[in-house]
């Protein structure tokens, strides 16, 4: 994505109608857009303006290059995604920017990996980790289709990443360690000795008690700073004249981030090193903490396998079939609703 001006086949264009009501499609050659109101043949919006109202049968639609954000939200998913909210909250907090060297963990659909992306802006290195060789694929896919190609800065390694990160990003080479996981407590130790001095762990977790055995993991480490807890709440507000009130719905809980920094080694904060009073938690608790208790929601293989066919569908009539070579691909653009 990217691009100005008029659109132009292989264009990813949001086309909002009555009752604003969004929709997503690919501009594909013969292809056409319709809903109860009519049908949109694609050629109609080739070099017409960004930002210009169109018609599906007699319903104007505004037509628009969709945000990073849009593209998150409507793109093909076979997991849970890092919702726009956090994910501005993450690269805020762990301060991505041009040059790094960040690493990933828990890719999932890729959401995260395209706000990272986007942050470093082709410089640095990305290096995600992902346990699951059908999300590795949706998220492959849903990146290539939003960049027009798979960046060249992004490393995509199929494994556990307390077992693979030395392979892959020596000690004391990372920047950022960015944990999106059920159990992140298993990977301090090798997220340390990958962490330079001054370097930022970052853990997304869903639940209280997730966050409690992360913190208190990162406590007993001893190679890292206090630990900072947040959670962002999103409420919008109808304004309306002088009807101005908050909104009835809000975006509230979706996680916790936890971050703390690396120190040099041999330096001793006797204070953050604390080991928890006995009455902190106990092996019941710790048992409770366990991946299987907290709960892994794992989707259906009918899932998987539609969000692998959508997501490599979308970014093929993006890229023109160059995502992957096109191979074993099916012609027809995707059109998200």
């Amino acid at each position: 994505m990217g691009r100005t001006g008029p659109f132009q086949w292989g264009d990813v264009v949001q086309l909002t109608g009555p009752k604003q009501r969004m929709h997503t499609i690919v501009l594909t050659e013969g292809a056409s857009f319709g809903t109860q109101h009519g049908a949109l043949p694609h050629a109609d919006l080739i070099g017409v303006d960004d930002g210009s109202l169109v018609h599906v049968g007699e319903a104007p639609h505004l037509a628009i290059r969709p945000l990073l954000h849009d593209y998150v939200m409507s793109m093909p998913r076979g997991a849970a995604i890092i919702y726009p909210k956090d994910a501005a909250h993450i690269v805020g907090f762990a301060d991505i920017h041009p040059d790094l060297t960040v690493v990933e963990a828990g890719v999932g659909s890729g959401a995260l990996s395209l706000w990272l992306l986007r942050a470093l802006h082709g410089t640095g290195r990305l290096v995600s980790f992902e346990r699951r060789e059908e999300f590795r694929a949706v998220a492959e896919a849903n990146v290539t289709g939003f960049f027009g190609e798979r960046p060249a800065n992004w490393q995509m390694v199929l494994g556990d990443l307390a077992e693979e990160l030395p392979e892959h990003v020596a000690d004391g080479e990372a920047d950022r360690v960015l944990l999106d996981m059920l159990a992140p407590w298993e990977c301090v130790d090798a997220t340390a000795r990958a962490l330079r001095p001054g370097g930022l762990v970052l853990c997304y977790v869903a639940t209280v008690t997730q966050l409690s055995r992360t913190v208190e993991a990162i406590r007993a480490d001893g190679r890292f700073t206090a630990p900072r807890s947040s959670e962002t709440l999103v409420r919008g507000w109808h304004v309306e004249g002088l009807a101005v009130r908050p909104d009835h719905r809000m975006v509230a809980h979706t996680g916790f981030l936890m971050t703390a920094r690396r120190v040099a080694d041999g330096v001793d904060l006797p204070s953050f090193r604390r080991r928890a009073a006995k009455a902190d938690f106990a092996d019941a608790d710790i048992e409770a903490w366990t991946p299987g208790a907290v709960g892994d929601r794992t989707p259906s293989d009918k899932r998987m396998r539609r969000a692998v066919r959508d997501a490599r569908r979308q970014a093929d009539a993006i890229t023109g079939g160059a995502a992957d070579g096109g191979a074993g691909r099916e012609p027809d653009a995707p059109q998200v609703d």
